[in-house]
């Protein structure tokens, strides 16, 4: 019997129909992280005085690396004995598909690891700062400021999928996830909503960067804020890992977990980057 103090979660994974196309709240939770992101740099853009026919290839460079990043990164992560070992595995990998009985199906990418997408991003960015002929920390640290609103809005996708859930508790504010996954001994159990945790996380983070931003603009180009952004958001996602379930069968009995694993020298090069900042300024930003 659920207990009626918590949360009964159980969402539609849909957001609504479109013909004979499916829209799911996850992919659109993408979408709008991805559009506020757009219209956050393009205002930083044009506060610095960058023209904007170097703004407009950006975000083509940011979706497509994010997206090659963050699903390469899952699986080789989180399942390379799946994923790198056999002919079906592999192109799963790579095709928005996954092969059933029936043949293969349409199913989006199921499975995107943060830590790749940070990677792929970050190749992206060199990518395009070189084409533009840009300073590629100008680039970085004002990327940086709009990302953890989109990571933001992302984690609430999940939230809506039921998934990344948190470990068993009686907190008052925990949620029932109607999920296979959620359950324990054959039973719905209430659990940390891990996910709603880091959203908030990533909101306050982003409103901190947005008031350091506004007081200290000559920091842009020196680093600063690619290393606040990557320092702060996975500092707690290294803590709040404590309170998830594991994602994946290996990890079970683990001290750390692959997201802690993981995390630790991006936290570490983060530091660095943030202390290297705060000891220069941008001379120019373009």
């Amino acid at each position: 019997m659920i207990n009626v103090a918590y949360i009964d979660w159980q969402p539609s994974l849909e957001l609504f129909h479109l013909g004979g196309l499916s829209v799911r709240w996850y992919s659109m939770m993408w979408v709008m992280g991805l559009l506020l992101g757009y219209l956050i740099v393009q205002r930083l853009y044009k506060k610095q005085g960058i023209p904007d026919e170097k703004f407009e290839p950006l975000f083509f460079y940011c979706f497509i690396s994010i997206l090659i990043g963050a699903r390469l990164g899952h699986c080789i992560f989180y399942e390379p004995g799946y994923y790198l070992t056999s002919r079906i595995g592999f192109w799963e990998m790579l095709l928005p598909m996954h092969y059933t009985a029936a043949g293969w199906k349409f199913t989006g990418y199921e499975g995107l690891a943060s830590h790749g997408g940070t990677i792929g991003l970050f190749i992206g960015l060199w990518l395009y700062a070189k084409r533009q002929q840009m300073k590629l920390w100008t680039v970085v640290d004002n990327i940086a400021i709009a990302t953890p609103i989109v990571c933001s809005c992302i984690r609430i996708g999940n939230l809506m999928n039921s998934e990344i859930i948190g470990k068993v508790t009686d907190v008052p504010w925990a949620f029932v996830f109607h999920t296979n996954e959620s359950m324990l001994d054959g039973m719905l159990v209430p659990r940390h909503p891990a996910q709603l945790y880091e959203a908030i996380a990533y909101l306050v983070i982003f409103l901190c960067g947005l008031w350091i931003y506004n007081r200290r603009k000559d920091l842009v180009g020196t680093s600063f804020y690619f290393g606040y952004c990557v320092f702060s958001i996975y500092l707690f996602r290294f803590f709040v890992e404590f309170l998830k379930k594991e994602q994946v069968a290996f990890e079970q009995g683990m001290l750390l977990d692959m997201g802690q694993i993981l995390s630790v020298p991006f936290i570490l090069i983060a530091a660095y980057a943030m202390w290297r900042g705060l000891h220069q300024t941008s001379s120019s930003n373009i």
